[in-house]
């Protein structure tokens, strides 16, 4: 896509609709956390945020429709903070898939499988690299191209 001039504001809130599919990617990433403790220091400014996401019921569900609505169908917003906005919500359903995938796995091959623990760090790294891409596109006001993802998103806000 092309790039565009897209004020301050803009990009901060195209960076920050990020953070739903980096928080909800967290127990994805636990065993390898674990594993490499320095690690965590990517999360260490988002335990507020994480805390607040996990320790209220249903809050992930409210913030996926609040972005939806507030953002994605409000034809008011930008194209730029729309588009990141999709994409991270994109994002973030493909998480619950994979979160549902990796539950009936788990319950055939056990929750400490090679396996098992081989794609949730796989899926947590991928989603890491995407976001602090995407995150880093939108500071500098350019589309974050993912494959697939991205034109997902673009056709979603036509």
């Amino acid at each position: 896509m092309s790039n565009l001039e897209v004020d301050g504001k803009e990009r901060a809130i195209a960076a920050l609709v990020y953070l739903l599919p980096l928080i909800y990617v967290l127990p994805f990433g636990l065993i390898l956390l674990r594993q490499f403790p320095f690690l965590s220091i990517i999360y260490a400014p988002l335990s507020p945020l994480i805390s607040i996401y996990y320790g209220l019921p249903f809050a992930g569900l409210i913030v996926f429709f609040a972005l939806y609505f507030a953002i994605v169908r409000n034809e008011k917003a930008s194209y730029f903070v729309r588009f990141n906005t999709m994409q991270a919500i994109l994002m973030d359903i493909l998480l619950i898939l994979c979160s549902v995938l990796m539950s009936i796995l788990e319950m055939g091959l056990g929750r400490s499988s090679l396996l098992i623990e081989t794609l949730n760090n796989t899926v947590f790294i991928g989603t890491l690299v995407a976001c602090f891409y995407s995150i880093a596109q939108s500071v500098r006001g350019q589309y974050a191209e993912i494959p697939t993802i991205s034109e997902a998103a673009s056709s979603q806000i036509r």
